[in-house]
């Protein structure tokens, strides 16, 4: 098997980009990373967002990623298939914490598989379609966040 790690290293920054937008509250950046017509399945044990068309995926990620929320989303080990077709599949694991200060300081942290499917659309690789399933969640209240410094209270879609 031949491997496409040029194609592979362009997925790996859209992977990225996409972590560090929603984290960043840049929704335009993220935007720019799906296909008009991408899907998300974002399963989690307390949500589970399944959603269709990027103007729907960014209406609910833009409310998600608010002024009043704490996010940091990494992804880490890469398998990245791509295909002769312009599409590839990538699996990636998936650490995050989230803080929801508007409720009562909801914290998740979790781990999570991401199952995706990527398309080459006028030469870039966008996100055609995106999962996750848990493989754990933790959900509690902090009953006092000690926050010292917040992006999202700067950049989120609200602010």
């Amino acid at each position: 098997m031949s491997l496409q790690l040029e194609e592979i290293e362009l997925i790996r920054r859209l992977k990225h980009r996409y972590s560090r937008g929603i984290d960043s509250g840049d929704m335009d950046l993220v935007a720019s990373l799906f296909t008009e017509d991408a899907e998300i399945d974002y399963r989690g044990g307390s949500y589970h967002f399944a959603l269709q068309g990027r103007d729907v995926i960014m209406e609910a990620l833009s409310q998600a990623f608010h002024p009043r929320f704490v996010g940091s989303h990494t992804v880490h080990m890469p398998v990245i298939d791509v295909h002769d077709d312009g599409t590839a599949d990538g699996e990636w694991t998936l650490l995050d914490y989230a803080l929801d200060l508007d409720a009562d300081n909801r914290t998740t942290v979790g781990s999570a598989t991401y199952k995706d499917k990527y398309r080459k659309v006028d030469g870039e690789w966008l996100i055609a379609r995106s999962s996750y399933e848990r493989v754990y969640e933790r959900v509690y209240h902090e009953p006092e966040p000690g926050l010292t410094a917040h992006l999202l209270a700067r950049t989120g879609a609200a602010a």
